[in-house]
């Protein structure tokens, strides 16, 4: 069997907010970290500071090391390669400004088809799965399976995030900051091979060839795999919303362990009319987490601007108050966070909150973090929320005979499709190093490889908490 290899494209996973030599981790397999930094910057970056959250490192650079060593150590107790893995890494200046930054990026830098011991010809692996699949390495002389960039200026600089910089303990206690660990296990997984090498924007297959990726990804319209599809069929069902899955074994056994009950909003009523059913949501990292015990009460629309639309930023006034307390309020998205919104709402006595997108993008979860607030909230799309406005027009000032149940769907896990497949993210419009490579935004509880890095994540890439490895499982690890 012969042998196909080619250099990669660098395939960035860029993350939505927005690596020296070191000792391997020595277990199932040993991960070697190659600092590509020059003197005086990034890993040696002789910058005094005082040991934080495990991390016992006295210089910023010697922190950043020991956080990437201690990813490497939770991915080198995971995985088994008889090949050492080579990560090579760097902190340098990233793309970032005052409001949103990259905070990193990685890939693996080669891939090969057609090696010894492939499980599936003509299809492309990441060259650090290549590897353990043949067992010898395939790399070319002097190249590292993982090419990794981190943000050497997050949070130091006014123009690159100020006050939200890395984390650099080990112990997840990051306040306002950002978990480098859990980044760095994110970026991890792309280079072992959580990530597509076809290209999403067009659906051409790199130089002509398949990846293993494209063997799992489904589309739950057609049931359709990206393998049996054309281009144009692929580009399309890279934008295809909540259409895409994952048709895995692995993942789709693991699933029933790790993900929770899909959070929904069930409208009913005499007035509801055609908006009655169930209807996908977005629940919230603040207030009480919807349960089995659903929340419910009448439905009644918030109204304190001249356009009819209630941004719930202010105290209420005494109609607004009357028409929320005791119910349920529907406000929109815009002009103050969605606690302010629910610690308004809460304090007029409403008993859960409903945000209506203000825009055409899908429901995704309300952010934010508030002991105070007690009620619950959830956000629903924009098609939605003119639908519940129309069903309310014709209501008197303390009813509007739609009912709104929030709760969850015994019979659904959150991010996964009717057949309980995990979903991939797949937005509406092309997002270039999220679409595709990454799970779903809406699965609960929030997974590792999100295309955005939730402050909850446990440091996990396994069963009973996160998917991460049984993905890496199905395309073969």
């Amino acid at each position: 069997m012969s042998n196909k290899r080619t250099p990669l494209r660098q395939a960035a996973a860029i993350l939505a907010l927005a690596c020296c030599t070191l000792g391997g981790a020595h277990a199932a397999s040993t991960i070697t970290i190659v600092n590509g930094n020059a003197p005086n910057v990034g890993f040696n970056d002789p910058t005094p500071v005082q040991p934080v959250g495990g991390n016992s490192g006295r210089t910023l650079g010697a922190q950043r090391l020991i956080a990437f060593q201690h990813a490497a150590d939770i991915w080198g107790r995971t995985l088994n390669s008889p090949v050492p893995i080579r990560v090579a890494a760097s902190f340098e200046p990233l793309e970032c400004n005052a409001e949103g930054a990259v905070l990193g990026s990685a890939g693996a830098t080669e891939v090969f088809s057609d090696f010894p011991k492939a499980p599936m010809a003509n299809t492309w692996y990441p060259g650090a799965l290549a590897s353990k699949l043949a067992g010898q390495d395939l790399a070319s002389p002097g190249q590292a399976h993982i090419r990794a960039r981190f943000n050497s200026r997050l949070g130091l600089f006014p123009d690159c995030l100020p006050g939200s910089g890395f984390y650099l303990g080990l112990d997840r206690k990051v306040g306002e900051q950002i978990d480098l660990v859990a980044v760095l296990l994110h970026e991890m997984g792309h280079g072992l091979g959580f990530q597509n090498f076809t290209d999403e924007s067009t659906g051409e297959f790199f130089l002509g060839t398949p990846s293993v990726w494209d063997h799992f990804l489904t589309d739950i319209r057609n049931n359709k795999t990206w393998i049996n599809m054309k281009n144009d069929e692929r580009r399309l069902s890279a934008i295809g919303g909540p259409t895409l899955s994952w048709n895995g074994e692995r993942v789709h056994k693991a699933a029933a362990q790790i993900l929770a009950p899909e959070p929904q909003l069930l409208i009913s009523g005499m007035a509801a009319g055609k908006a009655s059913g169930k209807h996908p949501v977005g629940d919230a990292s603040f207030g009480p987490q919807l349960g089995q015990n659903a929340v419910t009460g009448e439905l009644m629309p918030l109204i304190d601007q001249a356009n009819g639309s209630g941004l719930a930023c202010t105290p209420l006034s005494p109609a607004n108050a009357l028409a929320v307390r005791g119910n349920i309020a529907l406000v929109d998205r815009g002009a103050c966070s969605f606690v302010t919104k629910a610690r308004i709402l809460q304090n007029a006595g409403a008993r859960g909150m409903v945000v209506m997108e203000n825009t055409g993008d899908p429901v995704s979860p309300l952010g934010g973090s508030d002991p105070a607030v007690r009620i619950p909230a959830v956000r629903i799309d924009k098609a939605t929320g003119e639908q519940l406005k129309s069903a309310m027009y014709r209501r008197s000032r303390t009813s509007s005979g739609v009912i709104a149940s929030l709760g969850v769907d015994p019979d659904k896990l959150s991010g996964t499709d009717w057949v309980r497949r995990v979903r991939m993210y797949s937005p509406e419009e092309y997002s270039p190093g999220s679409s595709v490579s990454h799970y779903s935004v809406d699965t609960k509880p929030n997974q590792l490889m999100e295309p955005a890095i939730n402050a909850d994540l446990l440091h996990d890439v396994v069963p009973p908490h996160d998917l991460t490895y049984p993905l890496l499982q199905d395309i073969g690890w």
